[in-house]
């Protein structure tokens, strides 16, 4: 195991997740539009002159953004030097190199088509939905890299424990997308300030906003199922599950504050975080003897 490597995967993954949280900070304030229709500039400046609240925001995020992409490809250089042809270490690394790299192009693409701030076209609905997927896949992506380099380990895609393990991921995923949409509609109706008359698209996602909650509870109890039949690695995955369900309720009666929703996408990234490194210890196998 090279420990240097591996410490410098798991800061990775840390600041990963900072920059995601900034990005729910763009989304929940409005700032999208800090910078305009112009990316990667910045209202068609490099460093803008006019530096107002929504621009600081918007433009924070890019530049932590186009740090995460250096970063990324710091360690994917690395991985290269350091493990051989074929290692799994190199593969979770080069997938994380491809989410990073889509996530800057729906990032991009937010920005130039003005999906942003008071936007409530259904193209930015499905965009949203399909932002957050790339965004679990980059996280669970980063979360393999630094896994696979603190050990010598396999994992082995079969057994009876992969298709709980599957339908738990594929349920995560689907209560994020859903919980991305539902975060739109707030935005538009509270920060933005839409109303459901004016705006067929939000009176469409306050209609299904009962469909969020619904799904996470279901999920919830399966993920906590297959969890504790993990013990003890699955108790905090199980205490997490609990924590988000208490936050989503709280987010609902206090109208959703914007520090609410950073905490609630936070425990949704710890939530996802640890059920890819549940799934991950219940699929190893030791390596052969020998092996590097």
């Amino acid at each position: 195991m090279n420990r240097r490597f591996a410490s410098a995967a798991w800061f990775l993954l840390g600041y990963t997740v900072l920059v995601i949280l900034w990005g729910g900070l763009v989304r929940a304030t409005g700032s999208g539009a800090g910078c305009g229709s112009r990316w990667p500039l910045c209202n068609g400046e490099l460093v803008p002159h006019s530096l107002r609240v929504d621009t600081i925001i918007e433009l924070t995020h890019r530049l932590t953004s186009g740090l995460l992409g250096l970063l990324v490809l710091g360690v994917v250089v690395a991985a290269f030097r350091i493990y051989p042809r074929g290692h799994a270490v190199r593969k979770s690394a080069i997938w994380t190199l491809f989410f990073i790299v889509t996530e800057s192009l729906l990032g991009a693409g937010l920005v130039t088509f003005e999906w942003v701030a008071a936007n409530d076209s259904v193209e930015r609905v499905y965009v949203m939905a399909f932002h957050l997927v790339n965004t679990f896949l980059l996280l669970g992506a980063v979360t393999l890299t630094a896994w696979l380099a603190s050990g010598e380990r396999m994992l082995l895609l079969r057994g009876p424990c992969v298709a709980p393990l599957t339908l738990a991921l594929a349920g995560v995923l689907l209560v994020g997308t859903s919980g991305a949409v539902t975060a739109l509609g707030d935005t538009l109706l509270l920060t933005e300030g839409l109303k459901p008359d004016e705006s067929p698209v939000l009176a469409r996602l306050l209609a299904t906003r009962l469909y969020h909650p619904s799904v996470a509870v279901v999920v919830a109890l399966f993920v906590a199922w297959v969890a504790w039949r993990k013990k003890p690695h699955g108790r905090p995955l199980v205490i997490m599950l609990t924590a988000q369900l208490a936050l989503g309720a709280a987010n609902v009666y206090l109208r959703a504050p914007v520090w609410m929703q950073l905490a609630h996408l936070a425990v949704s990234d710890a939530i996802w975080v640890l059920l890819v490194l549940l799934a991950a210890t219940a699929l190893t196998r030791q390596p052969v003897a020998g092996s590097r």
